[in-house]
């Protein structure tokens, strides 16, 4: 039985070197029951995962050089349909998203590259890469075998076979092959939308495709398809035997393969959630060689998540939530990986680059690049110039009831409720089915609470209002959850009515303020603003200079910290560099050197204001880690 077994999964890999392009190709990659075969040769895959629309497009080179430095062959990539397609129609393939770029170089460097487009990433990505304005098409059900969603899956994937197919092993490039889904056995078993979704991946990619699962059995067998190489993450010696138990059918075997390894955890915010890390701890380095170590040696491939895990600038970060509190991930995804956020290596990369060299020819790893000290800059004060709610006089919609932050054509950033009241009314105030995801509330621009989700129980506001108060309410949307997918529950902003004690208010207008770019007008304020205690937001602006020698490159790189604020978001030079909040465990933000001048402008928007205080900030050398009690707690 095992020999007809082996036979069936050889036929199966010829049948997908076939397809993959035969003999007339510039290439191929398949695999029979124990290997994979580059060219007919065998090939080990000594991977680590590193998105480019994670990284600056001008580092690029840098961290591929760093990947070919520690031993590996081979890059992971997720990609981000979000990024990719931010309005239906709407396409972005530059800078960041210019993910061809981004594989060519790591051609350039003798890697080769694994595509995972997804259409779902999970990544602790807001959505897990979805775009928000799925949640507002008809009939719409995400990962299912439901029309409005292969329609809009099928135009994305149509279009990243346009910019990517000629980057596959068949045709001269580097891309070994495709991801279908991803670990969609913790998602469900709809055979029919695995079959139609690797149509479209088959319609666009030549080269085969593979699938991707923990290494359970409900995992494995719900992710599961037939002709599909079956892949797990995790642990890889209970993820192996897994896969070989459960799996089956003898067309989704072959060689084994970690497609994640975890070399730690993310981080998410939060008083009592410290970084994530295995630098330092020797006990979990050795761990983690140990690992990888023994895949090497058993002939085994993997895939380390994350090789170099990078930032969510801007509001790109995701959460997560399994019927409990949303778990809010950072602005770092540095994921505690062997090459850190700003691409320096740790003691685990060297570690493991010692491991790896046993395991390939002498000689072929080449040497760690040089790098330069990171950028110290001198603390630099910001002056309060304007107030976040004067600076949108017209409403963007009036209601009668609240609008959600989607259905007024919003994806990320913050919305403004306000009421203005028509008779006395008090109470506990409940905004909808909960807050989407951190309410802050004001009476006539005076915070009187906040209401927070990253809480199993948030703070209960209690108001009292008088007719002609002005009931505001500012909800912040901290990141869609990644793993789970019913539409209703990733809209944000206020869905439902709000009520403050029995009594429901009616009539709101809704200002948008996604802060995609700058407001233009914060320059132009011409004395400083006044905060008053328990104000509404405030931006602050400031400037400074490079140190003398240093140049806008890796040299640049600095971390910015604002010990006194409380929360907010800030950008260097237009750019925004993503939330910061005291309760940690960030306390400091990545700026990359490509963004940096001789003189450089700074946007600091503080959601929690505090009168007498003076706000400053500094760019520091080494990244901090620590937490603070929450100001907002329940």
């Amino acid at each position: 039985m095992r020999f007809l077994l082996e036979a069936l999964a050889a036929v199966s890999a010829l049948s997908a070197t076939v397809a993959a392009g035969g003999a007339s190709s510039s290439g191929n990659f398949s695999y029979n029951r124990h290997e994979f075969l580059l060219d007919g040769s065998p090939y080990q895959i000594i991977g680590g995962q590193m998105d480019p629309q994670r990284v600056p497009p001008e580092f690029w080179t840098h961290r591929l050089k760093m990947a070919r430095a520690m031993g590996l062959n081979t890059i992971f990539s997720y990609l981000y349909w979000n990024m990719h397609e931010p309005s239906p129609g709407e396409w972005d393939f530059q800078g960041r998203n210019d993910v061809a770029k981004f594989f060519r170089l790591a051609q350039d460097e003798g890697l080769k590259v694994v595509l995972r487009p997804g259409p779902y990433i999970c990544g602790e990505r807001d959505w897990g890469g979805f775009p928000a304005w799925l949640s507002q098409v008809p009939g719409m059900a995400v990962r299912q075998n439901n029309g409005p969603f292969l329609d809009a899956t099928k135009a994305y994937i149509d279009r990243l076979g346009e910019e990517l197919g000629e980057l596959q092993i068949t045709q001269g490039g580097p891309i070994l092959m495709t991801q279908l889904e991803n670990e969609y056995g913790s998602f469900g078993k709809d055979k029919e939308y695995l079959a139609a979704l690797a149509a479209i991946l088959r319609d666009n990619f030549d080269v085969f495709l593979y699938t991707n699962d923990g290494g359970g059995q409900s995992y494995l067998e719900g992710g599961q398809l037939h002709g599909v190489l079956a892949v797990i993450d995790g642990d890889s010696k209970t993820g192996f035997a897994a896969r070989d138990k459960y799996v089956t059918d003898p067309t989704s075997l072959g060689p084994q393969l970690n497609g994640e390894y975890y070399i730690t955890w993310i981080d998410q915010w939060g008083s009592d959630y410290p970084h994530q890390q295995i630098s330092g701890s020797q006990a979990s380095i050795d761990k983690a060689v140990e690992d990888l170590d023994w895949t090497l040696a058993g002939n085994y491939s993997f895939s380390i998540y994350m090789f170099h895990g990078g930032t969510n600038f801007g509001f790109e970060n995701g959460g997560i939530r399994d019927d409990g509190p949303l778990a809010a991930v950072t602005t770092s995804y540095d994921y505690g990986a062997p090459l850190d956020e700003s691409g320096r290596p740790t003691d685990v990369y060297f570690k493991l680059r010692e491991m790896i060299s046993k395991y390939v020819p002498k000689g072929s790893i080449p040497d760690v690049p040089s790098l330069p000290q990171r950028a110290t800059i001198p603390e630099f004060d910001l002056k309060p110039v304007v107030g976040m709610f004067g600076l949108q006089q017209t409403p963007t919609q009036e209601a009668k009831d609240p609008i959600s932050m989607d259905a007024l054509g919003q994806a990320y950033g913050y919305v403004l409720y306000e009421h203005i009241v028509t008779k006395d009314v008090s109470g506990n105030v409940t905004i909808g089915d909960g807050a989407r995801d951190r309410a802050m509330i004001y009476v006539n621009g005076v915070r009187v609470g906040v209401v927070d989700t990253i809480y199993k129980t948030p703070a209960t506001v209690k108001v009292a209002l008088k007719k002609g108060d002005s009931f505001q309410i500012l909800v912040e949307n901290l990141g869609r959850v990644d793993v789970r997918q019913r539409l209703r529950e990733q809209v944000k902003g206020i869905v439902g009515s709000v009520a403050v004690g029995c009594h429901v208010l009616k009539k709101w207008s809704m200002y948008s303020l996604p802060l995609a770019t700058l407001p233009s007008n914060l320059s132009a304020q011409d004395q400083e603003y006044k905060v008053k205690a328990n104000d509404s937001p405030v931006f602050y602006t400031g400037s400074f200079s490079l140190p003398v020698g240093t140049s806008s490159d890796l040299s640049g790189d600095t971390f910015i910290t604002v010990p006194k604020g409380v929360k907010g978001v800030l950008w260097v030079n237009g750019v925004n560099m993503g939330r910061y909040w005291t309760v940690g465990p960030q306390q400091s933000l990545y700026v990359p050197g490509s963004v940096l001048r001789e003189q450089n402008e700074v946007v600091l928007l503080e959601l929690e204001p505090q009168p007498g205080t003076n706000i400053s900030a500094q760019g520091i050398s080494e990244r901090q880690w620590f937490n603070n009690p929450d100001p907002d707690a329940p």
